[in-house]
């Protein structure tokens, strides 16, 4: 086995040209009655994509196994929407549940193949070092597989230190105390994510209900 080696963050380059104001991208926090969409999302990631994100190549009876074991009272599930409400990315923030790990939370997170190329892997750890900091955690740490590059790439884009050991790597993330800033904006992000999720499901509705329309008119059933 080789010797373990830490790597610190690179160093920022240049600043890209600025083009706009940023994407807003929202961002729902999940509950226990989202375990079925959850599950969902995980059984549809490729096998190479369960390995990375498990560590280990998940059967479906295994990922079914964590999604009924995830606990919405002591840690964090978010997901991000396509229109039609199927979680293409999710995150989970898992805070320690001793007393002498109350301090620290593990970040975890998945995107399907077709949502890929967006930063929604950055932005949903965005939102889980929010979530953290607001809950007084004071280190954020990433276990991943060595060649999970883009998820070592997430951690290093936000400063954290990259231990490597053989096959497996180790980011942490050490945050500063929340603040007055830090929480509002935990509110903000929230009430838009919200106010962005109940759109989709009119819109979703909406387009449910022309169907029906047009298949009443042409006397067939609703398209699918």
């Amino acid at each position: 086995m080789s010797a373990p080696t830490t790597e610190p963050a690179a160093p920022p380059g240049p600043a890209a040209p600025r083009r706009g104001a940023p994407v807003v991208v929202p961002i729902r926090s999940l509950g226990p009655e989202h375990r079925g969409r959850i599950a969902v999302h995980l059984l549809r990631l490729t096998p190479a994509d369960r390995y990375l994100r498990f560590g280990y190549a998940a059967s479906d009876e295994q990922v079914l196994r964590y999604v009924q074991q995830l606990d919405f009272v002591r840690d964090e599930v978010f997901g991000i929407y396509n229109r039609r409400l199927e979680l293409i990315a999710v995150a989970h923030l898992a805070y320690g549940g001793q007393p002498e790990h109350r301090a620290c939370a593990e970040f975890g997170v998945s995107v399907l193949a077709q949502a890929r190329g967006r930063k929604f892997g950055a932005r949903l750890f965005e939102r889980a070092v929010m979530h953290a900091r607001n809950r007084d955690v004071q280190m954020v740490f990433i276990h991943a597989l060595s060649e999970n590059t883009a998820m070592l790439r997430i951690a290093r884009n936000a400063g954290a230190m990259v231990r490597r050991d053989g096959s497996e790597s180790e980011a942490y993330l050490e945050l500063p105390p929340a603040g007055l800033q830090s929480r509002m904006a935990q509110k903000v992000v929230h009430g838009l994510a919200e106010m962005d999720y109940q759109l989709k499901r009119q819109a979703r509705q909406f387009r449910a209900f022309l169907a029906g329309m047009q298949a009443a008119r042409s006397g067939g059933p609703p398209a699918g």
